[in-house]
């Protein structure tokens, strides 16, 4: 790997990690990315998935440290999601997936309005979130059950934008910008962990570009945890939103 394309990687993965962090949507730039230096997509895709676990890790840690609530509300909603990722990641290596992105940017834009208008005003900083009483499910077991399977097919299948997948349903469920992004990295990381073999075995892992994405991923993950706790939904919001736009411009094939 040369010398610019390794500087490439390490940089978009430090504007990724942040990205992710605040919102999701980093790997919009971190594929492309790894296209650039020559990588097949499938193998871009696959790769890209080693940067995303460092940064998830790095982000749930430094949160935590932080003071960020939602780990205890995140692993109830570990089994649908990691068994979700694990059909979707075996999925994607073998089938395409152009309708489905396309159909997911709609609904990105769909519910863009009711995630950035929660019905509850969600706490300014990490020390009123975890004030806060955490919120109750307003889905039904089942029907909960369901909702992060789906969401844990779309990210172990394609990764791109689950995070802001994941806000939303939280966001809607009434659960507070700062605690969402904390359950949000904490399932990313472990399903993420757990799909990893599966791109490993289909031969879909460069692991020189992988670790040096890695690397800008965990730096930028450890930023963007700080601006989250510190700054709160109030550098949450804007970015989710800038994010959400960019995600279904991207899968709507605007460009």
């Amino acid at each position: 790997m040369q010398v610019f394309d390794a500087a490439l990687l390490a940089l978009g993965g430090l504007a990724a990690g942040a990205i992710n962090t605040l919102a999701g949507g980093g790997s919009l730039l971190t594929v492309p990315l790894l296209g650039i230096t020559g990588l097949p997509l499938p193998v871009a895709n696959g790769t890209n998935r080693v940067g995303v676990l460092l940064g998830s890790a790095t982000a749930t840690w430094r949160l935590a440290a932080e003071g960020a609530p939602g780990l205890r509300e995140a692993a109830p909603l570990l089994v649908p999601t990691a068994l979700g990722a694990l059909v979707g990641a075996r999925l994607v290596v073998e089938l395409p997936a152009e309708w489905f992105e396309r159909i997911f940017g709609v609904v990105m834009l769909v519910l863009l309005v009711p995630t950035l208008r929660s019905s509850q005003p969600p706490p300014a900083s990490a020390a009123a979130a975890r004030a806060a009483p955490p919120p109750r499910a307003p889905l039904s077991p089942a029907a909960r059950f369901a909702a992060f399977a789906a969401i844990g097919v779309y990210g172990g299948a394609f990764q791109a934008g689950v995070g802001i997948l994941l806000i939303t349903v939280l966001s809607l469920s009434g659960v507070d910008l700062v605690r969402s992004t904390q359950i949000k990295t904490a399932l990313n990381t472990c399903f993420t962990l757990l799909t990893l073999p599966v791109f490993y075995l289909a031969g879909q892992i460069a692991w020189a570009p992988a670790l040096v994405l890695g690397a800008g991923f965990a730096a930028g993950a450890a930023l963007g945890a700080r601006l989250a706790v510190r700054g709160g939904a109030r550098v949450i919001r804007p970015v989710l939103a800038v994010a959400v736009v960019a995600l279904a411009g991207r899968m709507l094939g605007l460009y």
